[in-house]
């Protein structure tokens, strides 16, 4: 298993999507590699019908949606249990490029002090329009964005979960990532993590992984298109992350943006009628702030 690297992708009810991307890491120059497969709320028959033609895949079928940190976790215990030296998390909504994964090792690999690194994500359908070069926080508001410039810096505040390759050695230090979130804010919970232990957060400029959009989180409703568990998501993990980490943060620009953040998203859930939505983020706060801190 000597530089062998553990590629996990978390599929959930998207397997044209996840068959595009599986199609796309196949055609990869670097073969040192498996693919580990979690489907969450397993469909059989569509998952037989990808994973037939997929032979090398090893599969993990969950009878419901773990969520994405858990699912990821199933992958990481399995790399770690034999012996991967790297591991990789990849969005099944991406398509990568035949040379992405050279660069990404070779970058870890220059420095022990780099804990890990990720592609630069460009736009599926403008392959010129940058979809993440990486990730900014705000240390005085606490919010998160995304750098959209690739030459900007190429040490981060954060990764995006959409692909992060790191070492095993790595993550047997920082621990598997932070089941709480379910969804959203825990690749910068991790990346926090990593950083705090001493490690850097690099981007890879060489390598290039491109985009869909993840169609997971719309549904088309008088609600918008957006499901209130993403809102709810949303709020419940952003107020989690930042309670985790608070000594980051400068605690009286928190509650400013946060009060700010919660004014204007329940104005306009009012205006257009979206009480569930106006209820939910409410929850998510509530929620957000009882969390047992791991």
């Amino acid at each position: 298993m000597d530089n062998k690297l553990a590629i996990i992708i978390v599929n959930w009810k998207q397997y044209e999507l996840t068959s595009k991307c599986l199609l796309s890491i196949y055609k990869s120059k670097f073969k040192n590699f498996e693919v580990l497969l979690i489907d969450n709320e397993s469909n059989f028959k569509k998952l037989k019908n990808l994973s037939d033609n997929f032979k090398k895949l090893k599969v993990f079928k969950n009878e419901y949606n773990r969520g994405f940190g858990a699912a990821n976790n199933q992958g990481i215990n399995y790399a770690i249990q034999n012996n991967f030296k790297y591991v990789m998390l990849l969005n099944n909504d991406t398509e990568v490029d035949e040379n992405f994964i050279d660069p990404l090792i070779n970058t870890t690999n220059k420095n022990n002090l780099i804990g890990a690194v990720q592609p630069l994500i460009m736009n599926y359908n403008n392959k010129n329009s940058v979809w993440s070069a990486g990730g900014y926080i705000n240390k005085f508001f606490g919010y998160t964005s995304t750098i959209k410039n690739p030459n900007r810096n190429l040490r981060l505040d954060w990764v995006t979960g959409c692909c992060i390759l790191l070492k095993v050695d790595i993550i047997k230090k920082v621990g598997l990532i932070d089941e709480n979130f379910f969804a959203y804010y825990e690749d910068v919970d991790w990346s926090f993590r990593i950083k705090d232990l001493g490690f850097s957060l690099n981007l890879v400029n060489t390598s290039l992984v491109y985009h869909h959009g993840s169609k997971s989180s719309k549904n088309s409703s008088f609600e918008g298109n957006l499901s209130p568990k993403v809102h709810y998501l949303n709020f419940k993990n952003h107020i989690y992350l930042l309670r985790k980490h608070i000594n980051k943060f400068n605690f009286l620009g928190l509650i400013l943006y946060q009060s700010i953040k919660l004014f204007f998203y329940s104005v306009y859930f009012i205006l257009r009628l979206r009480f569930n939505k106006l209820r939910i983020i409410y929850q998510g706060i509530i929620d957000g702030l009882k969390l047992e801190i791991k």
